[in-house]
């Protein structure tokens, strides 16, 4: 199941930085007629730091200023503003290994579709997660229930944008599947063909061979680019390609790839069970120690 969080993160202790400046935890505050609460206006990354240093810390924000651009505002901070204030941040909390969520979204001078007037604000948070899953799901691997919510085509919104409406159909699959007893879901796309989960990419193992979906719809994360960047070196071939629901049971292994989920292996999808975890647990100490390998060299060298 999902890593317990049990402190409320509105009653934590630490820094945040909000619109330029470093603020205590608690005293962070939003308006309840905030166009991105009501209009979901808003865009985030999901961050790990390894070591002191954030993975990939260019990609996330590049990503993150470009999701806004395609939301039709700009975050009024450069990249350079941003990745300051990410490292500046770890340091004020003393965090070496941890998670970072930077979000931006359009405040309450309108409260209407069109928020062309509202203030845009950035903030960064950031905390100590060491896994999404509990460590034995890491082991024995997770499970997963089909949803009946599908990722909608690409014409139907930014889909390349890592926006706060996308994921609201994951909240709705996540929670039927929990109520099921699997700790999370699969979904599928308006064509029926496998997906993701509600928040991480899907790889399946045949033979010599990774297969995993095309992003045509959904998001093409950071950590499924590093996966596929590793899997020459296990002697691993990469097939992009439309899958489909009835092929589940003739892969060998399956996992999920995401920056909360790191690398971790799926024991069932429905009622299918994998046996074999071998190709993602050797992939996923492929990844850590790539990410680690960040503290001898500069950000942008991975």
């Amino acid at each position: 199941m999902t890593h317990s969080l049990l402190q409320p993160f509105d009653q934590r202790q630490g820094w945040l930085w909000l619109d330029g400046e470093f603020i205590q935890w608690d005293r962070a505050r939003l308006h309840v007629l905030t166009h991105g609460l009501h209009y979901a206006s808003s865009v985030f990354e999901g961050e790990r730091a390894y070591a002191g240093r954030v993975f990939r810390l260019d990609e996330h924000t590049q990503r993150l200023l470009e999701s806004a651009r395609m939301l039709d505002f700009e975050i009024p901070y450069t990249a350079q503003n941003i990745k300051d204030a990410t490292r500046e941040l770890l340091e004020k909390n003393d965090l070496v290994n941890g998670y970072i969520r930077p979000v931006a979204w359009r405040g309450s001078e309108q409260i209407s579709t069109a928020a062309r007037a509202s203030r845009i604000h950035l903030a960064i948070a950031a905390w100590e997660w060491p896994r999404y899953f509990e460590e034995s799901s890491h082991q024995s691997g997770i499970s997963l229930q089909t949803a009946i919510w599908r990722r909608p085509p690409p014409c139907s919104s930014p889909f390349k944008a890592k926006a706060a409406s996308h994921y609201m159909i994951a909240t709705l699959s996540k929670h039927a599947a929990e109520r099921s007893g699997f700790d999370d879901a699969l979904m599928l796309d308006w064509r029926g063909q496998i997906a993701e989960s509600t928040s991480a990419n899907l790889f399946f193992v045949r033979e010599d061979a990774l297969h995993t979906p095309l992003p045509d719809c959904f998001l093409d994360g950071i950590t499924r680019q590093t996966v596929i960047s590793l899997a020459d070196e296990h002697g691993l071939r990469v097939v992009e390609r439309a899958i489909f629901p009835d092929e589940i049971p003739y892969f060998e292994e399956c996992f999920m790839t995401g920056t909360a989920v790191e690398v971790c292996p799926v024991g069932r999808i429905d009622n299918h069970a994998y046996q074999r975890f071998a190709v993602g647990k050797s992939l996923a100490r492929s990844f850590r120690e790539k990410a680690m390998r960040l503290t001898e060299s500069l950000d942008h060298a991975i």
